[in-house]
């Protein structure tokens, strides 16, 4: 792992643990609240009064799992499903209480909320624990453990600390769990949501979901190998055709110019010639657009770097990747890769690009960033939304960060294996 690897590493672990730690320390004033508002609200429908209350209540707490389905989807890519029934305008506050308790999702909403005041605080909390027990057992052996040991014993996890000697122990054991916590910390943030997914999420819901982005992805996909044939047949009309009909042309006239004129049927030859080469060349350029023999030959790395060397401006390209993704992946990676590049090369300003790429936990990871102006974004007739339906075709991600003032990072992932 390089050095710009690891502290973009060493900010996702310390941006967990303190996300965590907000999180946990909301979870249990507004978890308990909802729940206890939502029983009284319930209990008191017999009287009446629940008719007009629980429609309140369950609103907000359909707010409240609104903003952790957000937070699970902007924090760690966890997305949460879910499909509630419409309440009509306009009705009564009995008909608007009994459509929403009828509702399975409002029933999942209320569930959620004891096991989130629950299992969903300790897991909270445990990323920023993590971090910050190893920090206390570090500072054990700089004389901490004389205030806490007061002449006694102080335990610190499962090392009494008496003294120095003691105390170094302990600090041999915080290093254990910050090298745990190094690789851990932003996973128990993930599986924080990952449980608030197994409660909240609804299975029906992500199929509908799952239906309705396949069917996207693949009209895209059709559109888009469409525009690309129209693309081969207009290119080859325009340029190679053309240059091999004006090619068979000057043939046919040195054939009459042969025994006349032979120094004109010369250089028509030597035209001919010209026009081979140029149409050879453009059908070498048209391949390479359809698929580069760099990609097909030596890989996606490879691919990206010597696109990188094409640029008018420098560019550092990493590569860590232990093998090669199908065919389809690479050629999608390298055509998104190669948008994003033109894209920085002609908007964004920039004196510097980098690429890293790299796999892991089973997704093909692809990181773009420019240090030019900023403001660049996911939009309707932008070459980011092309690559984000190029990406989707294979349940890939996109990703843009880009603050006024830049730099701007555009972070791409397509699930895959590597051969």
């Amino acid at each position: 792992m390089n050095s710009e690897n690891k502290r973009d590493h060493a900010r996702r672990v310390l941006l967990a643990a303190v996300r965590g730690l907000v999180l946990s320390l909301l979870v249990l004033p507004f978890g308990v609240a909802f729940l206890v508002l939502t029983l009284l609200s319930l209990a008191l429908i017999p009287l009446g009064i629940g008719l007009v209350t629980t429609p309140a209540v369950l609103t907000g707490v359909r707010a409240l799992a609104d903003v952790r389905r957000r937070l699970a989807a902007e924090w760690c890519g966890v997305r949460i499903q879910a499909v509630y029934r419409t309440v009509p305008r306009g009705t009564n506050p009995w008909t608007r209480t009994f459509t929403m308790l009828g509702d399975p999702q409002t029933w999942r909403d209320v569930r959620w909320l004891p096991v989130d005041i629950t299992a969903g605080f300790v897991t909270a909390l445990l990323p920023a624990v993590l971090l910050l027990y190893p920090v206390e057992g570090l500072l054990l052996p700089a004389g901490l453990w004389r205030a806490y040991a007061h002449g006694g014993t102080y335990w610190y996890a499962f090392v009494p600390v008496t003294g120095e000697a003691s105390a170094l122990g302990a600090g041999m054991l915080a290093v254990v769990l910050l090298a745990v916590s190094w690789r851990l910390t932003p996973r128990l943030l993930a599986a924080h949501f990952r449980l608030t997914r197994a409660v909240l999420g609804d299975r029906d819901g992500e199929l509908v979901e799952r239906v309705r982005v396949l069917t996207e992805t693949r009209r895209d996909a059709v559109d888009t190998s469409a525009a690309e044939l129209r693309r081969i047949e207009r290119d080859l009309h325009d340029g190679a055709q053309a240059r091999l009909v004006a090619m068979g042309m000057d043939l046919g006239t040195v054939e009459m110019l042969l025994d006349k004129d032979p120094a004109q049927a010369r250089a028509l030859l030597a035209q001919a010639r010209r026009n081979s080469a140029d149409a050879l060349a453009e059908l070498r350029d048209l391949v390479r657009g359809i698929h580069p023999p760099v990609l097909a030959e030596r890989g996606l790395g490879d691919a990206v770097r010597a696109l990188a060397l094409r640029l008018p401006l420098p560019a550092e390209v990493t590569v860590e990747l232990a093998g090669r993704a199908d065919a389809p992946v690479e050629s999608a990676a390298y055509f998104a890769v190669s948008e994003v590049l033109t894209n920085a090369v002609k908007h964004a300003g920039a004196d510097r690009i980098w690429v890293d790429l790299h796999h892991g936990e089973g997704r093909l990871r692809i990181t773009v960033t420019d240090n030019g102006g900023g403001g660049a974004a996911v939009g309707a007739g932008s070459g980011l939304a092309g690559v984000e339906r190029r990406l989707g075709t294979f349940d890939g991600v996109l990703a843009v960060s880009s603050p006024a003032g830049g730099p701007t990072m555009v972070t791409m992932e397509i699930p895959c294996a590597l051969s």
